[in-house]
């Protein structure tokens, strides 16, 4: 390992352990000099490469809640900015010895350590090297140096001595590797690439990390680790073949549900709230399977059925639980009801329902809402923003809300008459202008998701345009959508930046826009999309200064759709 990367190392050291952070909040860190990087595993993440590593059986209660950073509406490109707290420091080695603990209890240790000790109330360096060694390939995404194993080994003898224990040790060696900044920080190192002279390239391991976690959001399996170690993974051949072998992989689900949960903002849910006695049919089921089927709905569509990223607006197939059917007012069929705690089947709305795509789900109406009631300007921004990658500027600090918020104001019944009287301000208007008419075509739909057609016994207007295209209420909208060039070019330039973690330079810039026009021809499927990009000339290249772009800080003030 570098000098570099060894000092930003025992940096890190210090910030996860110190009583600095005495505010208890994830800071943004500097960004690393030199051509190192380290991007912090996101919850899912951890618990995903703790049970590929150990087996699915081995319980983990993370924290999922864990606070993000959103650059350029990501949370993959604020990890790289995350520190970690005192307190939360305090958690992940309560959950390093809970895993080292399930690691070595009698029913895993024999297939897990791969090795027998001399003595059950000893050390036994020879065999906790070997599962060390092994397991660490693993944990740190590359293999360990032989300083970094004998530490690891050290400890293993010094619990193993202290408690008459050859598991004790191994559990405390495996806690403290668990702890390590290596672990919970993909740390990225980077070498000259032989084949673009002046320039810097991730090494083999740390690109094996990168396509794991962008196509898998997992840590590495052996035949990846093997592609890295003998130096094939560098090659435009051997890459190719492990990324047509992961592609095809079950695990290609849990990159494809992680990245759309980023893009749509599902760390939302963990604060999210409707009023229930406004609502009652939202309820905490509803709550926990909302994300759920809009995820079952995209790896349907883009996995099994290889359709086209536009399908996601306009299929009227989906999947629902008996809670979701009794919000959505839809009749779940008996003969498909199944037993277990998770009843999930596939549902059909009929042609001529006022439900199509992904945009007409819980998950996307509820969580684009306030409490009691909802928000065109929020539905608005989020297909804005989200959808079309389309940045809406906050609202001057001196805006009166008022006339918006009047809900009883007999003057302005409908969300519509609110907003057109409330932009008829200067400062407004522009905002609005670009928000409301997507927000307003959704108005059929209440907080809770619940359809209807009028809002305080006045009909509700779904009407409006999207760069001169015009529609009328969500399936018109859903089909305008899938015909913008936007919405092609956003999904691929999201993905592009979610994979490497960082802002596209002006040369992938102009890459990602020659790749948009060949898509927006064929279509967008996910696994050639994955492809594409990660087969690309830059995805594992490291920008210089002069080409990077600057990372930004999220936003502080609040904006027109958290007011409106």
């Amino acid at each position: 390992m570098s000098g570099a990367a060894k000092f930003l190392i025992a940096a890190l050291v210090g910030v996860c352990t110190c009583v600095a952070a005495a505010t208890d909040q994830s800071a943004p860190a500097a960004e690393p000099a030199g051509a190192l990087y380290l991007v912090r595993l996101t919850p899912i993440q951890y618990e995903r490469s703790i049970r590929d590593i150990f087996g699915s059986s081995i319980q983990i209660d993370v924290n999922r809640a864990a606070p993000g950073f959103r650059d350029e509406g990501l949370l993959a490109l604020g990890s790289r900015r995350l520190t970690i707290t005192s307190a939360e420091m305090q958690q992940y080695e309560k959950l390093a010895q809970d895993v080292a603990t399930q690691v070595v209890q009698p029913n895993r240790r024999a297939t897990l350590l791969g090795c027998k000790p001399a003595s059950e109330k000893a050390a036994d360096d020879k065999c906790a090297a070997a599962f060390l060694q092994k397991v660490g390939l693993y944990l740190f995404r590359r293999p360990l140096s032989a300083d970094e194993l004998q530490t690891f080994v050290a400890t293993q003898t010094a619990a193993a001595q202290r408690f008459a224990s050859f598991d004790a040790g191994v559990r405390a060696a495996l806690a403290r590797m668990l702890v390590t900044p290596e672990f919970l920080f993909r740390v990225e190192l980077s070498e000259p690439d032989q084949g673009r002279a002046g320039t810097q390239r991730l090494d083999a391991y740390s690109t094996a990390s990168r396509l794991s976690y962008f196509l898998w959001d997992s840590v590495p399996d052996a035949d990846l680790f093997a592609a890295a170690e003998s130096g094939k993974l560098l090659t435009q051949a051997g890459l190719e073949e492990q990324v047509r072998r992961m592609l095809l992989s079950p695990r290609v689900e849990g990159g494809l549900r992680a990245f759309f949960s980023d893009m749509l903002g599902f760390d939302g849910f963990a604060t999210l709230s409707i009023d229930s006695t406004l609502y009652p049919r939202f309820t905490k089921n509803v709550l926990e399977d909302a994300d759920e089927q809009t995820l079952r709905t995209i790896v349907e569509q883009l996995l099994v059925r290889n359709n086209d990223y536009g399908t996601l607006f306009t299929t009227r197939e989906t999947f629902l639980t008996p809670s979701l059917a009794a919000l959505y007012g839809v009749p779940l069929p008996r003969s498909q009801e199944m037993g277990g705690a998770v009843p999930w089947v596939p549902y059909t709305f009929a042609e001529g329902d006022p439900r199509v795509g992904i945009l007409s789900q819980a998950s996307f109406l509820s969580l684009n809402s306030h409490p009691g009631t909802s928000s065109p300007t929020l539905r608005g921004k989020a297909v804005r923003e989200k959808l079309l990658c389309q940045k809406v500027p906050p609202p001057p600090g001196n805006v009166d809300f008022s006339l918006v918020q009047d809900l009883n104001n007999p003057n302005f019944k409908t969300a519509r008459q609110r907003l057109t009287a409330h932009a008829t301000e200067a400062m407004c208007a522009g905002c609005h202008k670009i928000t409301d008419p997507m927000g307003l075509a959704l108005e059929n739909f209440d907080t809770a998701s619940g359809f209807r057609t009028k809002e305080r016994g006045e009909p509700i207007d779904a009407s409006g345009s999207l760069n001169g295209k015009p529609f009328n209420g969500i399936v018109e909208l859903a089909q305008v959508l899938k015909e913008q060039p936007s919405t092609t070019a956003c999904v691929i330039n999201r993905a592009y930046s979610y994979g490497t973690q960082r802002k596209p330079t002006v040369d992938e810039r102009k890459w990602l826009t020659e790749l948009q026009a060949q898509l927006g021809k064929d279509g967008v499927r996910w696994r050639d999309l994955m492809q594409r990009v990660t087969l690309g000339p830059d995805f594992f290249a490291v920008p210089s200064q002069a080409t990077a772009e600057p990372a930004t800080q999220a936003p502080t003030q609040t904006t027109a759709a958290q007011s409106e």
